[in-house]
């Protein structure tokens, strides 16, 4: 996992990937089909198990998922609203690629959110946080050493989710939320690479012990090196792959 491969599934590794994707049986059961193909497919893309610029054919898909071409031209059509499918005529519907332009948007709008979060939070942050975030930063170490890559995706958005409720802001917590996904699919290029996980542990104890300090300069500076370094590395893979073809 050193070296970040991209990977084209055959059907027997789709098939392979497709129930760590699917919504929990208990959710599975109370919405309707068309959403659970939808969410379905979203994960896949998010955690990058479908490629960007990888082809999304309703026949293929409708036979690995188990479901008529319906609901997955629904799920298309959901995904291309959402920027994460585009849809070409005669070229059909493939999952979007992340153009440096895209990247630059994303990461100047999270470096300046996230920085503001922990100015906020190294302000703000209760007894009861201050628990939570040491914990979440506690348990995504330990996620770096024993987990897998969703593992340590998953433990990493618990440890900016903590930041962010301990900013005490709602309206801030609104926007967080509403970029969340957007944020995960660039989290998740930038964890598929192990060689990053020393630094991602640092980065994270500079964060924290900088909120915990209650220092607010420091702990935005900590953040913004943490999303600078993010950047230069995923802008790196996109201009490599990006030479290579």
């Amino acid at each position: 996992m050193s070296e970040q491969k991209k990977k084209k599934y055959n059907e027997k590794e789709f098939l392979s990937v497709i129930p760590e994707a699917m919504p929990a049986q208990d959710d599975q059961q109370s919405i309707p089909l068309r959403e659970t193909v939808f969410l379905t497919l979203r994960k896949l893309i998010l955690t990058g198990k479908l490629d960007p610029g990888e082809r999304l054919t309703e026949v293929r898909l409708g036979k690995i998922l188990g479901t008529s071409r319906t609901p997955i031209r629904e799920a298309i059509r959901k995904l291309e609203i959402e920027g994460l499918v585009t849809i070409t005529p005669g070229s059909g519907a493939r999952v979007a690629k992340i153009t440096e332009g895209d990247l630059q948007d994303v990461m100047e709008v999270r470096s300046t959110l996230d920085q503001l979060c922990a100015r906020l939070a190294s302000q703000r942050i209760s007894e009861e946080d201050k628990k939570e975030l040491i914990k979440a930063n506690e348990t995504f170490e330990y996620s770096t050493k024993f987990g897998n890559e969703q593992e340590i995706a998953e433990s990493d958005v618990h440890f900016h989710e903590v930041i962010t409720r301990a900013a005490g802001n709602r309206r801030l917590d609104q926007v967080m939320n509403g970029m969340a996904d957007t944020i995960y699919r660039f989290r998740y290029e930038y964890i598929r690479d192990d060689l990053h996980y020393e630094e991602l542990i640092m980065e994270h104890r500079a964060i924290c012990r900088a909120i915990l300090d209650r220092d607010p300069e420091q702990a935005a500076a900590a953040a913004k090196d943490h999303i600078d370094r993010q950047h230069e590395f995923i802008l790196g893979q996109l201009r490599k792959s990006k030479s290579e073809k």
